[in-house]
């Protein structure tokens, strides 16, 4: 009987499961769908789901219309910059706070937290004056400092947190043997730290990915990432529902192949101790 009942309440929770990744899945799945359709068809009621005439027009207009591979080249550069950088930023960071705490350290985490829960366009206009004085204005390197400042809070949480999962007595044993304040971050916590390291890169990759806000309000021609990419297909005279969803779908398709590729790493590392 309870092996029924166990039974039974397993079916229901993959059920269950299924169908909420199936309502987060479907946006993706009807845009993809979509790009495949003709203008005509985008906009038709009832919607057409399947039986309708595939074209691949939409992609050969996106590409002879925009330069796909410039925007592409600009996210990796702008969404790799950003986590290298905060990386190397907030590991020492976050060693110090997990293993060398003073009675600020919990304030400290959670002022940093804090800044996150500030709207965006609250100080959009002294970044964007100082971006100006600076010559950071539609540039590479300016959007990198930028994401990477943006997102730093939460990579130092994370780091923080798998940290505080390894015993501080395996550093203590490392520095007895004589090893350097380097030595102890390379060669000790970092390897032992590889799956939260992983997963904390794979997430600030994706939030960098896929930051809208400033990258629209930062740049223009020259350093503007798949996100403005997308947006370039909004116009005065309406939206082109067909090319937008391919647009669209260009935009997304590397991140979701990475993620795709990367999920039992990102898992691993989440799992680590990142939500526990």
């Amino acid at each position: 009987m309870a092996r029924s009942v166990s039974n039974r309440r397993k079916t229901i929770n993959t059920a269950l499961a299924w169908a909420v990744g199936l309502i987060i899945f479907f946006p993706i799945l009807w845009t993809i769908l979509t790009s495949f359709k003709t203008e005509g068809d985008a906009i038709a009621y009832p919607p057409k789901f399947l039986f309708f005439d595939w074209t691949l027009e939409n992609y050969s207009i996106v590409q002879e219309r925009s330069n796909y591979m410039r925007y592409l080249w600009n996210s990796i550069i702008i969404a790799g910059g950003s986590t290298i950088l905060g990386v190397l930023i907030a590991v020492p960071a976050a060693w110090s706070m997990a293993f060398v705490p003073s009675k600020r350290t919990k304030d400290i985490l959670m002022w940093m937290l804090s800044t996150k829960m500030l709207p965006a366009v609250g100080v959009l206009y002294p970044i964007y004056l100082v971006f100006i004085k600076l010559g950071l204005l539609d540039t590479r390197i300016g959007l990198v400092i930028v994401l990477m400042l943006i997102n730093l809070p939460i990579i130092v949480w994370m780091l923080y947190t798998y940290f505080k999962e390894i015993p501080s007595e395996i550093l203590e044993a490392a520095r007895m043997d004589g090893a350097t304040l380097k030595s102890e971050i390379l060669y000790v916590l970092t390897p032992m730290a590889v799956p939260g390291i992983a997963s904390t890169i794979l997430l600030n990759v994706i939030l960098a990915w896929n930051e809208a806000f400033w990258t629209l309000n930062l740049t223009a021609a020259k350093a503007g990432t798949l996100t403005a990419f997308i947006a370039s297909y909004s116009s005065p005279e309406g939206l082109f529902y067909a090319k937008l969803s391919a647009a669209s779908t260009m935009a997304i398709a590397p991140i979701l192949i990475m993620g795709w590729f990367s999920q039992k790493q990102l898992v691993r590392g989440l799992t680590f101790g990142a939500v526990k």
